[in-house]
């Protein structure tokens, strides 16, 4: 397999951790956002919407959209589990990550942010948007999570929720967002953290970080 990655992506955060849990490797080929690389014809060629991550099956498949990465990877190597078996709990995991990738992730994408700055607003302005829309979702996030057993989002083992929370929080830092108030988050991030599956996926540790 072949994994389109940046190092500062949180999206592609998100499957370096799940291909660590499944104990899976992959080729890393780095894609810098910064640069513009993600709009060149060789990576659209891959992936037309122009972002990463994209994964490259052994066929010659390339699969886009990370939580879609992760839970292919979960279907096609099933131990150890990134979602429950009962179906409301299911349900409630996906939603939780989807709250973060859909709801919260979105709006501080690069290409967001940039779009924001070209109609014609400063870069303070675009980041205090971001901020807010971090620190809003993330109290929610807090709260979906007051009643579900720890030490990780939903329980005993990282999953899916997991592996969304551990890259929004690391960007929620970035743009500044305070966290004090948000202890469940960062117990379960906590939690997280001391396993190497997640250490080793931390953006400061690949090999294209700057």
């Amino acid at each position: 397999m072949i994994l389109y990655d940046y190092w500062r992506s949180s999206a592609a955060y998100r499957v370096r951790i799940a291909l660590n849990l499944k104990g899976l490797e992959a080729e890393h080929r780095f894609v810098h956002l910064r640069r513009g690389e993600q709009r060149g014809a060789a990576h659209l060629a891959l992936n037309p919407q122009g972002l990463v991550p994209a994964l490259q099956l052994e066929d010659g498949t390339v699969l886009t959209q990370s939580l879609a990465i992760c839970e292919y990877l979960d279907e096609t190597h099933p131990e150890p589990p990134l979602l429950p078996r009962e179906p409301v709990a299911r349900a409630r995991v996906r939603a939780f990550a989807q709250a973060i990738a859909a709801e919260i992730h979105a709006v501080q994408n690069l290409k967001v942010l940039n779009r924001v700055k070209g109609l014609g607003q400063p870069q303070e302005a675009a980041n205090a948007w971001a901020h807010d829309v971090i620190a809003e979702g993330l109290a929610a996030c807090e709260a979906l999570l007051r009643d579900q057993p720890g030490p990780f989002c939903f329980g005993a083992a990282p999953g899916l929720a997991d592996i969304a929370l551990v890259p929004q929080l690391y960007n929620a830092r970035r743009f500044g967002v305070a966290l004090e108030a948000m202890p469940r988050l960062l117990a379960a991030e906590a939690a997280c953290r001391a396993l190497p599956a997640f250490a080793a996926a931390a953006p400061e540790r690949q090999e294209d970080a700057e």
